[in-house]
């Protein structure tokens, strides 16, 4: 008997220092076959015009994706959609990450400068094939990996202010070392992974983000063979301070 997998999907984010909004975007959508999605875009520039930038793509992408667009069309079309708004003036980089229930595979969409970390077990792949942002060159493509869904599965996607945290002191994050030890803790979540990371990455900019700051971690688990209904209820949780 096949194992029942569980998902877990946090987010963790913080404004550059003192920036009052955040130009990073992150939203969640449920595919209309099974499974989810989650969308991350990281406007160009920082703050209030970088927010309108991320909105623009993100929106596309999530209205697509609910209407059972494939993934690298929707990414396709969010650059053209931009490219379009904006003539190509302006940038966006944008990540897709979804579990698909219909093909039962991960899925991960690229469209970043920064790359994406997939640890199963105690083997860590950095998906970091060159790939271009969004909004500007014509023919822009996302970058795709496939896989399947398996028990033991942790994604680490995050904007350029984890990727360039520290690096004005001459410091880099080291995100592998950051997944291996979180993740050999017992009651370790995908929230434990995504604080670690933005702590860290704030740490190295001495508590003063040189850059907005957003951490997605989607890990799958395996559900106890005694598992009760109760353990099939989906939940959603956010803390916002405002």
């Amino acid at each position: 008997m096949t194992p029942k997998l569980e998902v877990q999907i946090a987010v963790a984010k913080v404004n550059k220092y003192a920036t009052s909004e955040s130009g990073d975007t992150v939203e969640v959508v449920e595919r209309p076959r099974g499974g989810m999605s989650i969308v991350m875009a990281d406007g160009q520039r920082s703050g209030r015009s970088a927010k309108a930038i991320s909105n623009i793509v993100v929106r596309k992408s999530i209205a697509l994706l609910a209407e059972g667009v494939r993934d690298g069309a929707v990414a396709r079309a969010a650059h053209d959609y931009l490219h379009a708004q904006r003539g190509g003036k302006v940038s966006a980089e944008l990540n897709i990450v979804s579990i698909d229930l219909v093909t039962h595979t991960l899925v991960i969409s690229r469209n970043s400068r920064c790359p994406v970390l997939l640890r199963h077990g105690d083997q860590i792949t950095r998906l970091d094939q060159e790939s271009n942002a969004v909004g500007i060159h014509r023919n822009t493509k996302p970058i795709i990996n496939e896989f399947d869904l398996a028990a033991g599965m942790t994604v680490l996607a995050f904007t350029d202010g984890v990727w360039s945290a520290g690096s004005y002191m001459g410091q880099t994050i080291d995100l592998e070392s950051l997944m291996l030890r979180t993740a050999s803790e017992p009651s370790a979540t995908a929230s434990t992974l995504a604080d670690a990371i933005l702590q860290a990455a704030v740490d190295l900019d001495h508590g003063r983000p040189r850059d907005d700051v957003t951490v997605l971690v989607v890990k799958i688990t395996s559900q106890a063979a005694d598992a009760h209904y109760g353990d099939n209820i989906r939940r959603l949780a956010m803390r916002i301070p405002i």
